[in-house]
Parts: structure tokens; sequence; C-alpha cells
């Protein structure tokens, strides 16, 4: 048997294996209807077809395959059944990944996370190069230079996006509803975090934030303006929003004093449970959080915790789902798993990368299904709907 056949074969048996071993565990146990063996003889059988597969790959197919490129996708595909987080790296993409520097690193302005196996965006950071370049969420990214981002993980498409400041990438960018995708070519730029918008509504009874990013720096500025402004409603503007877990759950903590606010857990992943912390709430006045398919991760746990515990409503559209944790796992011939070995759930035991966060009060999409544009010379349709909720109700 090659070494390629090998590599393959020991990469699916491990992953099979691993997705085996608990079941192994409380069959032995007698917790299933029936031997967990039975489920281990049906892996062999399942590793030698794949074995034979590539056998007849390697003999038959119309040219002589170049093996390294049909072993490598087969990998990629296997990881990428799990989920979009889940990535096999190649031995010299592992090497660039682990010494990709940590800072002075320029970007595009795009979170980017993978869909029906193309790179698709999430959202768009304000006064970036894509922004400029009118890059929207839902944009499929079908090629990075003349590389297509089927063939990617996602970890390599986030690496290349990144770069020198002052340096070029080339995308090929399909958009809904067009038919022919545009070759666009951005400069990287190293682009200050937009500022917190904040605005007053129905005559300075509601105060509108808008924190853009979810960090720590961030939500002691969002803290500091809700104690300036006590007792005033809130819309809490969580569109096109992503950055750290943590920050979101503090974010969730100021309007939620009590309960469960997420948990987090995996096969192997002990159970973490995100209790609410009294000493960090803020507020109970009235409360409209918006969301939309550009609502990523730490934005997303917010939501969820407070639409759970009813401490305001939700309005928008169903958020994109994300929220899970990796694991790095070395391979023997220098290549790596960054294998999803948890996930986030919201107080309702929902996964949310799974599910997602739909809102309680749908809106921003006209009866097609189609995204309203929001940009500010047009109606938000969202921002209505939260300032007629937030009129009715009481500070």
């Amino acid at each position: 048997m090659s070494r390629l056949f090998q590599r393959l074969i020991f990469v699916l048996g491990a992953a099979v294996f691993a997705a085996l071993g608990l079941g192994f565990a409380l069959g032995e146990l007698g917790w299933f209807g029936v031997h967990a063996g039975g489920e281990q003889d049906g892996a062999y059988n399942q590793i030698h077809v794949y074995q034979q597969v590539l056998r007849r790959i390697q003999s038959d197919y119309v040219t002589d395959p170049n093996m390294t490129t049909v072993t490598t996708g087969a990998l990629h595909g296997l990881l990428e059944s799990l989920d979009s987080d889940s990535s096999y790296l190649t031995a010299t993409e592992y090497k660039i990944w682990k010494e990709r520097p940590t800072t002075g690193v320029a970007q595009v302005g795009i979170t980017v996370s993978k869909r029906y196996g193309y790179a698709t965006v999430v959202n768009v950071l304000p006064g970036s190069p894509a922004d400029h370049e009118h890059v929207a969420d839902g944009d499929v990214i079908e090629a990075i230079g003349d590389t297509s981002t089927r063939e990617l993980s996602l970890a390599v498409i986030r690496l290349m996006l990144e770069g020198k400041p002052g340096t070029n990438v080339t995308i090929t960018l399909v958009k809904p509803r067009k038919p022919d995708p545009d070759k666009l070519t951005l400069t990287r730029a190293i682009v200050p975090e937009p500022a917190m918008g904040e605005q007053q509504y129905l005559d300075s009874s509601v105060l509108y934030l808008k924190p853009v990013v979810i960090n720590n720096d961030r939500m002691d500025q969002l803290a500091a303006k809700i104690k300036a402004n006590k007792g005033k409603k809130i819309v809490l503007d969580l569109r096109d929003t992503g950055g750290d877990e943590e920050a979101g759950l503090r974010l969730a903590n100021f309007f939620v004093e009590k309960g469960t606010l997420a948990s987090l857990e995996g096969q192997k992943y002990p159970k973490v449970t995100f209790a609410a912390d009294a000493s960090k709430f803020l507020t109970n006045a009235p409360l409209v959080v918006l969301v939309n398919r550009g609502s990523y991760g730490p934005a997303e746990l917010a939501a969820s915790a407070i639409e759970s515990a009813k401490r305001g409503d939700v309005v928008g559209e169903r958020t994109f789902g994300e929220g899970s944790v990796q694991k790095t796992i070395d391979l023997p011939d220098g290549a790596a798993l960054l294998l999803t070995v948890a996930k986030y759930q919201g107080p309702d035991g929902k996964k949310i990368q799974d599910e997602a966060v739909n809102p309680n009060v749908q809106a921003g999409t006209n009866p097609d299904g189609d995204i309203q544009d929001e940009t500010p010379d047009k109606d938000d349709k969202s921002l209505d709907k939260a300032l007629s909720i937030l009129k009715s109700k009481n500070s």
C-alpha cells in the first residue's frame, strides 16, 4: 500500500473511530440496544470502501490522476462534512498557519465562513477595502486568485485574505441574483475600529446603540452609555456584528440579571454553563435587539440569551449561525486537523451554529424573502419596527 493510501486511510480511520469511541464505551455498558462492536465492524468496512475507491481512481480514471491532490481533496471534504469550521491543513498549510503573524496584519474587512462548499461573506467592516468595493453580506467568494474556495479549507481562506499592508488580493465575487461574477482587487489595510453608533429617538426617550464590534473595550464604552442614560428605552443594534464570545456573554449580562446565558459542550468537552452575574447587570429598561444574517457568534450569544429570558424583543431576520470551539490535532506527516470539539448552546438548549437565532419579530425582508437595503437613504424597516414596539412600552 502506498504512503498516500496509508495517510488517507489513517486520517479517515482516526476520524471514524474518534466519533465511534463514545458509542463503543456506552455499548459496552449496555446503554444501546445493540453491541457497539457492530458499529466498529461497519467502520472497518467503510475504510475498506475508501481504499477501493482510491485504487479505482488510480487505475481506471481517464487520465493518470495526481493522487496527492485527490487525497487532499478527500480530506478537505471529510472535515467540511462535519461543519464549516473543521479543517484539514496540509503540512505546508499548517506550517504557514503556525507561523502567521499576530500583530500588524492587514485585512480586507470581511468576516468569512463557508456555506455550500464556498467561502461566504458573513459581514463587512465599515470603512474597509471590501466595504469600499460594495462587498455585502451573503456574497460568495468563488475564488481567491486562481484557486476556487471550494478547494480550500476555511482556515486557509482566512489566511489568504490577510497579509502585509498595501498588498493586493484578487477575489471572484458572486452576488445573489446576479448571473455574472465580479473580479475585484482589494488592497489589504489595517482598518481602524469603527466608532460605536449612538442616536436618540422618540423625543430622546429611546437610546439607540450599535457596538459594531463586540470586545471588552467596546463593552466598557457601551456600559458607560447605558449608565449615563439610565431609564431610557434601548435599541441594541447587533446587525453585521461579531467579535469575542466572552464579551458577547458580558453584553447579554448587561440586560439579563439572573439565569443561564449560554452553555458550551462537546462529546469529550466538559459542559460549561455561563450564568448571569447580578453584579454585572445594568438595566431593566425596555429593550429591542436588532439582528440580521450578518449577526455572528458573540452577537448571536447575546441575542439568544436576551430572547430566551424574555428580556426584550429580538427583531430582524435569522442570524448567520456560528459558535464553536476548535482543537488543533497534529498528524504524523506534519499536517493537522482543526476539529470542532464543542458548540455553544442558548439557554433553550439549541446549538447556535446549527440553528442560529430566529427573531421573535421578523422584519427587514420583503414578501419574496429578499433582504431590504438598509442604507441611510432608505427606510430601515427593522429599526422602524423596534421603535414602534418601544413606543408602546413604559420606561
